[in-house]
């Protein structure tokens, strides 16, 4: 993995060092130019927690990536500027789902004069690193707050996020629970991430989205969405907002529209 090419896919710019500065353009510049995706889940291709296939896959490939590869590969490229980072476990609406969540997400710590968050795997969350602390803080006219509970920290996200809030342990993760959850994430019939397709990239307004036909813009305080009505259209929505040229995509049409009906289906019922 060479620290070189993955400055140049982020399009950083300068001589990057292991201060704060460094570490918070680094974060922004990973997710204004990598999209969160878990396309590979709806072509039915294996992940893993694998680092150097996230390399190859978001680097070489030019592809977007999911959690365990996005924070993944910056974990790894940090520590390649001189950080020291701790890959921690997290777990997506932990409050609602109790502690059968941790692992569903991979998330980082660094630390310099104070422990940080980085966190590039989580879609349309804080586009700049945090600290570990009990506050509320703002970025882009978004709003989050992390706060500690019964032993866990919880990141509250911003109102109508597509995951308002994870959990995590100040703690090295278990490397085979991440492993485990990211193999029943991709391929098992109840994970969400096998229902739908998502896109999501940080802009640097907001955020872009797309889940199925659904394509999403957030704005502080707006947020308008419509629907994709052709495969071509698909196909060019996923190049024009999130950079991906993937020639895989149009024979995910059909699928996507399945979804979609029984998205809706299940709408209705509740």
């Amino acid at each position: 993995m060479e620290l070189d090419a993955y400055l140049h896919r982020i399009n950083f710019v300068g001589t990057p060092k292991p201060d704060l500065d460094t570490l918070f353009q680094l974060q922004r510049q990973h997710l204004y130019s990598i999209p969160y995706s878990n396309l590979d889940v709806q072509l039915g291709r294996p992940l893993t927690t694998d680092v150097k296939s996230s390399y190859v896959k978001l680097v070489e490939q030019r592809q977007g990536g999911w959690c365990y590869e996005m924070n993944g590969l910056l974990g790894a490229m940090l520590e390649s500027v001189g950080f020291q980072v701790m890959r921690m476990s997290g777990g997506v609406r932990r409050d609602a789902r109790g502690d059968s969540a941790i692992g569903n997400h991979l998330v980082l710590c660094v630390q310099l004069d104070e422990p940080w968050v980085v966190d590039v795997g989580l879609g349309d969350g804080p586009y700049e690193p945090y600290p570990l602390k009990a506050h509320t803080f703002s970025q882009r006219g978004f709003t989050f707050r992390l706060e500690h509970v019964n032993g866990y920290w919880r990141l509250h996200n911003y109102a109508g996020s597509t995951a308002p809030t994870f959990d995590f342990v100040h703690q090295t993760a278990d490397e085979g629970q991440l492993s485990a959850k990211c193999h029943w994430l991709s391929t098992e019939a109840e994970s969400p991430f096998v229902n739908a397709l998502v896109y999501q990239r940080v802009v640097p307004d907001g955020y872009d989205l797309q889940v199925g036909r659904v394509a999403t813009t957030v704005r502080p305080g707006v947020r308008e969405e419509r629907l994709i009505d052709s495969a071509d259209e698909f196909v060019r929505a996923i190049y024009h907002r999130f950079g991906i040229d993937e020639p895989a995509l149009e024979s995910l049409w059909e699928t996507v529209l399945e979804q979609h009906e029984i998205y809706l289906a299940s709408k209705e019922k509740q």
